[in-house]
């Protein structure tokens, strides 16, 4: 599912128009986006939390040359889905 695709089946649920949709679509990724930046934790209850992860330097290899190289520091975003959305991923029998 691609971003048109959401706006498509909230304005035919919602009953509202492609644009309000798209509107409000906007906003809640701006918003999740806005917190991400801010360093803050995402959690949606019942579908998973956004939470940064610190990974400390290392020494790599370039895969062309195999010459060792300095990989810093960094901050990485993960999602880790909610039990009730693992449950419904791992179920043989989705209702």
């Amino acid at each position: 599912m691609i971003k048109a695709d959401l706006v498509t089946k909230i304005a035919k649920e919602m009953d509202v128009s492609k644009q309000e949709a798209e509107a409000g679509v906007n906003l809640f990724f701006e918003t999740i986006k806005e917190a991400i930046l801010r360093g803050e934790e995402i959690e949606l209850r019942g579908f998973g939390s956004f939470r940064f992860r610190h990974r400390g330097e290392r020494s790599g290899r370039n895969p062309r040359t195999g010459t060792p190289v300095h990989v810093p520091s960094k901050k990485v975003l993960y999602f880790k889905p909610s039990k009730i959305l693992k449950k419904l991923i791992n179920d043989d029998n989705p209702s």
